[in-house]
This record gives structure tokens, sequence and C-alpha cells, in this order.
């Protein structure tokens, strides 16, 4: 996992309250993780303070899983990692 996956992951585990071990690529933020509409708006807004991103509405609504989170994050900054690609 690069260093920005585990960020969204340690966010995630933050604001769902779950086990860390739930927060798998394939997880569903609603139906695997529990959250419900507030849940999502406010893991999005935690995701933008947290990498200095603004993610737009219609984009948000497309991030349904962990690693659909984890992708757009990285396409957006980078992973974070010290092999350049920060």
């Amino acid at each position: 996992m690069s260093k920005n996956g585990d960020r969204v992951i340690r966010i995630i585990v933050d604001q769902l309250g779950v086990k860390e071990e739930q927060v798998q690529p394939d997880a569903k933020f609603v139906e695997d993780l529990g959250a419900d509409s507030l849940d999502t708006v406010e893991l999005v807004m935690a995701l933008e303070e947290e990498f200095g991103t603004q993610i737009p509405d219609e984009e948000a609504e497309l991030l349904t899983t962990v690693g659909e989170a984890i992708s757009y994050v990285e396409g957006k900054i980078g992973t974070g990692d010290d092999d350049g690609n920060a």
C-alpha cells in the first residue's frame, strides 16, 4: 500500500469507526462499512482536508469503495512514496 493509500485507510477508520481489517479495497462505504449519506459527505471533507484538495460533488458521488477513494487520491496527488510519485 502506498503512503497516501495508508492515509486514506486511516481516515476511513477514524471517520466511520470501523476496524482497519474491514477496510479492504473492495469494501463499499455504505453496504460493507455501514456509512450513511452524512458519513460519506464527512469522509469526503476529511479527505479534502487531509490532502489539501477539492473533490467536486460529481466526482465524490463516484467514490463508493475504499479502492476507488485510494485510486482517486493517488490520481490527484500521487502515492506519497519516496520514488518520485509524490
